[in-house]
This record gives C-alpha cells, sequence and structure tokens, in this order.
C-alpha cells in the first residue's frame, strides 16, 4: 500500500554522495518541508511534500506535525551484542590502571564473556539480544550486524548463531549475522591456532552454510588472538567456501589491515593502532575503513584516524562495537558525535559513515539513503535543521522510527 508521509522540516536523503573520501556539508542535499512517497516498504519518492500530495491525491497521507528532520536509518555494522554476563570488574580494573592484556591474564576479557555466555540457555540470550536491539531501534539503528565469538566451540557458535536468526524474526530491525569463532583460541581446545583454525573451517562453517546461519566470518589479528599469517589462510579458506570475510584489524598493533586488503576483505575494523602505512593501504583498495570510537572510549585509548583515512580517499564507516567488556555503551550517535569533535568529521561525513557507508561494509545496496527503490528504514529527529543532531552529541534522540 502507498503511503505518503511528511511534511518534514528537513529531508537529508544522503544521495548523491561519493562513497570513498572527504565530505563537505555543502554536499549535502536539503530538501524543505519534504515528503516521502513508500510503498511494501520501499521508497517511491522524495521531495516537495505539496508536490508529492499533488501528483498522488488518492494516497493516505501520514502527516507529521511539529519540527522535524528526516535521515535514513542509521546501520550499526560492527557489534559483539549476543552475550550474557557483564564485566563490570574489567571495566573497574581498567580505570585503575589495568591494561586490556593485562586483564585479560587476570581471567578477565573475551574468556570471561565466553565463560558467562556458554551458561546461558538460548532463551535467555533471545531475551538479552532482544533488549539490545530494541534498544538500538529507538535510538535510530534500523540495521545491526550481531557477532558470534562468545561461544568459541562448534556447539556453543551454533548456539549463539541460532539466537541471532530467532531474534531477527521477532524484530523490524534487520539484523546481519557474522560469525566470529575466530576471536581468541578457547582456553578449552587442545591445539595451537592453526589447528583451530582448522578446526573451524572443517567442523563449524560448513554447518553455518548448511543451516544458512550467517554469510560472513570475521578474525581477530592481534596479538593474545591470531597472526597474520594464519589469519590470512583462514580468511582465503573461509572466501572460497563462500563467505565474504572480515578483519578486526590494528586494534593495539598493526598488521590485520594489511591481511584484510591482502584478503579482499569487505572491512577492517578497529584501526585504532593504523599508521601512514595502513591508512594507504586501505585508501587505495575496496576494503572499509569501520572506524569503532565505543572502543576507543571504553579502552581510554585514541580513535581511529578518520580524519587521515577520509583524507587519504578511504570509505569510512562508524561502528558502535557494543560488546560487555571494551565497548560497554553501545550509543552508537553519541559516539560518534564525541568522535566527530575530536577527529573534525563534518556533518556529511558522520552521516554518510552511519549510513551508506556502513551498508558498503556489510554488502548492502539498498539501504542507507532515501532515494527511489531502496528500503524505507527512517528515523526522525525533533529538531528543524540537521545540524542540530550532532550538536548535542548524542542527547538529541529520534521521535520515532519509520521502518515501512
Amino acid at each position: 500500500m502507498k503511503r505518503l508521509t511528511g511534511p518534514f522540516t528537513q529531508i537529508l536523503p544522503l544521495s548523491g554522495l561519493t562513497l570513498k573520501g572527504a565530505l563537505s556539508d555543502d554536499q549535502l542535499l536539503v530538501i524543505p518541508q519534504g515528503g516521502l512517497l513508500t510503498e511494501n516498504g520501499r521508497v517511491i519518492s522524495v521531495g516537495d511534500f505539496e508536490n508529492l500530495r499533488k501528483e498522488s491525491p488518492l494516497v493516505p497521507v501520514e502527516e507529521i506535525n511539529g519540527e522535524s528532520v528526516l535521515l535514513p536509518g542509521f546501520i550499526d555494522c560492527h557489534t559483539h551484542i549476543c552475550f550474557a554476563g557483564s564485566r563490570a570488574k574489567d571495566y573497574a580494573m581498567r580505570i585503575q590502571g589495568k591494561s586490556y592484556l593485562e586483564i585479560a591474564k587476570a581471567g578477565g576479557g573475551i574468556w570471561d564473556s565466553v565463560t558467562q555466555t556458554r551458561a546461558a540457555d538460548e532463551a535467555l540470550l533471545t531475551e538479552l539480544l532482544l533488549r539490545r536491539v530494541q534498544r538500538h531501534l529507538s535510538e535510530g539503528v534500523t540495521t545491526i550486524e550481531v557477532k558470534s565469538g562468545y561461544g568459541l566451540s562448534v556447539e556453543q557458535e551454533l548456539k549463539q548463531l541460532r539466537v541471532i536468526k530467532a531474534a531477527s524474526a521477532n524484530t523490524t530491525a534487520s539484523l546481519v549475522a557474522t560469525c566470529l569463532a575466530a576471536h581468541i583460541v578457547p582456553r578449552d581446545f587442545n591445539g595451537n591456532q592453526s589447528e583451530y583454525l582448522d578446526h573451524i573451517l572443517n567442523d563449524l562453517l560448513p554447518i553455518v552454510k548448511k543451516e544458512n546461519l550467517a554469510s560472513r566470518v570475521d578474525i581477530f589479528i592481534e596479538e593474545g588472538a591470531f597472526d597474520q599469517a594464519n589469519a590470512l589462510t583462514y580468511l582465503n579458506k573461509a572466501k572460497q567456501m563462500g563467505f565474504d570475510i572480515t578483519v578486526h584489524a590494528d586494534q593495539f598493533s598493526t598488521g590485520g589491515s594489511e591481511a584484510a586488503v591482502r584478503a579482499g576483505a569487505v572491512s577492517a575494523d578497529h584501526l585504532e593502532a593504523s599508521t601512514e602505512k595502513e591508512i594507504k593501504l586501505l585508501a587505495n583498495s575496496d576494503t572499509v575503513a569501520v572506524t569503532l570510537p565505543g572502543a576507543s572510549l571504553g579502552l581510554g585509548m585514541p580513535y581511529a584516524p578518520a580524519r587521515k583515512l577520509l583524507d587519504a580517499g578511504a570509505c569510512v564507516a562508524i561502528a558502535s562495537d557494543w560488546n560487555p567488556g571494551s565497548a560497554p555503551m553501545g550509543d552508537l550517535l553519541m559516539q560518534a558525535a564525541v568522535m566527530s569533535a575530536a577527529e573534525k568529521l563534518s556533518n556529511a561525513e558522520v552521516f554518510a559513515g552511519l549510513t551508506f557507508r556502513a551498508a558498503k561494509a556489510l554488502k548492502l545496496d539498498d539501504r542507507g539513503i532515501l532515494a527511489p527503490g531502496m528500503r524505507a528504514d527512517m528515523q526522525v529527529y525533533p529538531c528543524g535543521d540537521y545540524r542540530e543532531i550532532l550538536y548535542h552529541q548524542g542527547k538529541l534522540k529520534p521521535l520515532i522510527n519509520l521502518i515501512k
């Protein structure tokens, strides 16, 4: 059924912007007193509200009253929100000066979340996941990537991925599952890195493929996780199996983004440690550079060099990294707004990084902008000027989500 929605004080369709490189606000198309014609969850037309109403006099109208700015729904292309338990103890140690690796060696870190997630049944995990999805939806995030990685055995990874699939059927948000069985080598695995990765390739990924639980795999390349050589072998084999690949890269040391580019990964995520060498590699590739300001805030470390990446010509997306350890806040807009002040990112660059550039990191070409044929995933802010959104640094939340 067709529906006309409006008038909005402003519509930012985010159309006509480039996928790579720097953007300025004067490149943004701003439609005053705009309207949106939709049918069956797709955008039919975007433009002046009164003109659209005259062109479609029989179409039902959803009236929008008061000041309002319409944007595409945000896309969070990197989260770990399928988990149980808390790591407040880790955070207390961190703000007392302990490092990420020191906390892990003391019994915290990823393995702590693995233990708590393994102990939760599917019903509880589904409930917890849906709560976090609903909060993201209420804050304008309409597409959410969700990783496994807190199971770290065939049985437990499948449990997490089945939970993500079950949750997907019970929300209006779009959930995109990623298999992160290569998070770390589990403590209860009797073997080395390469043996564990072979175990995933031989015993887990064929089931994931058969049950259609995920089309993507991820790996953490870092001290205490996986080295570049083993990761490249794993990524190439997973790619041969038909999976899209992505990488946790350059969080504390370099090497991960180079592996991502060499393997043809869809994205390289984190990048806090990236240097000029890695920036150039990413800018000259088709791999999306995904920045995770929530991890920088949670760990008290510098942001990924988003400004340098954009100026070099990279495609830069912004995601929350929402997880129980290093990024527990999960407020995507607030994180992006705070990073934009530190990294000197324009409104256009931030909104692009939260929408169509984030969609590229998930290989989704049907969302992230409001244009004919695209998904009608939208959000409305209670203001009359789009610049108010980042100005309030995440405290201005969307009034409503409009997922048609």
